[in-house]
């Protein structure tokens, strides 16, 4: 089958992508593990020892940083409905989040209130329609902060990416309610063309 124009596009860029030579090069398995390296370099997030949950983690290129950021005394905690090959020093668990039964599971993975840091990388299958996007991708932030609501300690963090556009503002009120400090990161990895950001909030407070 021949493959479209669009098609060919997309594999030139993929394959002229630095990122992705250098995650090939690094043994990452995807090119998004420098969009967490570089968020690192800049806000030192991630300290030996720490707990990190990481939401929608397949393939695992986030883990894979975190957990070597953590070392052996820290723990990653890795989520995602598809399945994600093992990790050295990852705990995954297959299944949605959002359901009971995954959440009850997660949550037993984890002393009350033990995670310093949660990090989603998550999107939704785009259909290129940024009103039908647009609201995907920031249903899926709110399920992360509540999510991170539940699990994390006292001053924790949660790194989230999300798009500018509706619902964008109204999440950046709800984290400044729960945490002390909002920042907003994008990192050189994110493609030029794409409208991810991410919002780095520190300092949980919990619900105002």
């Amino acid at each position: 089958m021949a493959r479209s124009k669009t098609s060919k596009q997309w594999l030139k860029e993929h394959f002229d992508d630095v990122y992705v030579r250098q995650s090939q090069e690094r043994g990452y398995r995807s090119r998004a593990s420098f969009k967490l390296l570089e968020i690192q370099q800049q806000d030192g997030l991630i300290q030996p020892g720490m707990t990190v949950v990481d939401l929608g983690a397949a393939p695992g290129g986030w883990s894979q940083v975190a957990a070597e950021l953590v070392g052996d005394k820290g723990r990653v905690i890795a989520s995602d409905i598809l399945p994600m090959d093992s990790l050295a020093g990852v705990e995954f668990l297959q299944g949605d989040f959002t359901q009971q039964e995954v959440l009850d599971r997660l949550l037993e993975s984890l002393p009350e209130k033990a995670a310093d840091l949660v990090i989603s990388d998550m999107a939704p299958n785009m259909s290129g329609m940024k009103d039908i996007d647009q609201p995907r991708v920031m249903h899926l932030a709110e399920l992360a902060l509540d999510l991170a609501r539940i699990v994390l300690k006292p001053k924790g963090c949660f790194l989230v990416k999300v798009f500018h556009g509706e619902g964008y503002e109204v999440l950046q009120r709800e984290l400044r309610n729960s945490f002390s400090s909002v920042k907003v990161r994008k990192p050189k990895a994110s493609r030029a063309r794409s409208s991810e950001i991410y919002l780095l909030a520190a300092g949980f407070r919990g619900l105002s």
